[in-house]
């Protein structure tokens, strides 16, 4: 059976979702995800769009925006993103996805700016620098991703995997996830001494494989690697010296039911293929 690496994801992506769940779903491969939760294993999970939405059934449309009509047609809620932003400060947003252009060991995750090094091997011509001088590529900022990463109780994020993406220390922690190895404010406690009420990075899942955290330390390893991939290969396109599970498996493949699921939402494969 043959399956895209983005199917793939959108697979693993729904099991980290649970049934009776608030979760926010986003756009793209995670919002597929939460339409194949609703039609397998957690048919009471509810999604939320920062735009307004609140759906208990997965738009019957495919969508390239989530302010498209037929995501405000049949939505369980249409009001003001204030009153869905609104949830997550009050607490009752189970999971959140958000994606990133960079994220570390610990979960946090940059869509703020990036550093150019010193001698770039292919500059942009619009950055125009002299030799030996460093420089930002500005990225499209934060949107929601903060409010989600501070304020839900569980953050997973969804990047491809490349070694310049999959960095020890993020350029900028747009997105928080489990704190700082470089200060006191990592692991477990790390939200409780900054002020956050509640969360943790949860899982990153990745053209190549699935991230997991620990508990106690909130530092990244690898749970399982796709099919295709090995343990050294997701090492070798990894910044840090990723640890791995004890358990560390293949990643279950998508089942013929899930992808006919993925591909009724997806039937052109816009963002699956």
């Amino acid at each position: 059976m043959t399956y895209s690496p983005q199917e793939l994801m959108v697979a693993a992506a729904a099991r980290e979702i649970r049934d009776g769940e608030i979760v926010f779903t986003g756009m793209r491969l995670p919002l597929i995800a939460f339409a194949l939760a609703k039609n397998t294993h957690a048919p009471n999970a509810i999604g939320l769009f920062e735009c307004g939405l609140m759906r208990d059934t997965p738009s019957p449309e495919l969508l390239y925006t989530m302010g498209d009509p037929p995501n405000i047609r049949g939505a369980l809620w249409a009001t003001r993103m204030i009153n869905i932003m609104g949830l997550l400060q009050q607490g009752c947003v189970d999971m959140g996805f958000i994606g990133g252009a960079e994220v570390d060991r610990f979960g946090n995750l940059n869509t703020s700016y990036v550093l150019i090094p010193p001698h770039p091997p292919t500059p942009s011509p619009n950055l125009r620098l002299e030799e030996g001088e460093r420089g930002e590529m500005k990225l499209p900022g934060s949107g929601g991703a903060a409010d989600i990463a501070c304020l839900s109780k569980r953050l997973v994020a969804m990047i491809a995997h490349e070694k310049r993406r999959f960095v020890e220390r993020v350029s900028y922690v747009t997105s928080p996830g489990n704190g700082d190895a470089e200060s006191t404010f990592s692991g477990k406690d790390f939200r409780a001494r900054v002020g956050l009420p509640r969360g943790r990075a949860s899982a990153v899942i990745t053209t190549r494989c699935v991230l997991g955290f620990d508990e106690k330390t909130g530092e990244s390893f690898l749970r399982s690697f796709h099919p295709g991939q090995t343990v050294d290969a997701v090492r070798a396109e990894t910044g840090w010296d990723l640890r791995v599970a004890p358990d560390a498996r293949e990643t279950t493949p998508p089942t013929a039911d899930e992808l006919e699921i993925i591909r009724r939402y997806d039937p052109q494969g816009f963002w699956t293929r």
